[in-house]
């Protein structure tokens, strides 16, 4: 295919890596069409490029060591997964978990 640079192929985690400047699901559709068999697209990141990692629709049991879901290609993860610092602290500031957080009754 035009555009691609390199190809990295890992048998154990029947992966294929595709590096370059192409559209995604025309490797996928090229893929299929080859093999004959069932592709889709990595949904696992680098558990340091998600915000939480361990929140819930993010964190998989099924994952490789050290990667998660990928929450902002997933619409149907969690929010919190999504959310940024500034918006964990405004929904965690109440949390009856938070003993410190309001003290006035």
């Amino acid at each position: 295919m035009k555009g691609v640079t390199q190809v990295e192929i890992e048998p154990k985690q029947h992966k294929l890596t595709v590096i370059g400047y192409v559209e995604p699901k025309k490797v996928v559709s090229r893929v299929i069409h080859r093999t004959g068999k069932k592709a889709e697209l990595w949904p696992y990141v680098p558990y340091d490029v998600v915000d939480h990692p361990y929140a819930p629709g993010v964190y998989d049991k099924k994952a490789p060591s050290g990667y998660v879901r990928n929450a902002y290609a997933d619409p149907q993860g969690s929010q919190l997964a999504r959310a940024s610092s500034t918006e964990v602290r405004y929904t965690t500031a109440f949390s009856d978990e938070n003993t410190s957080a309001c003290v006035v009754m």
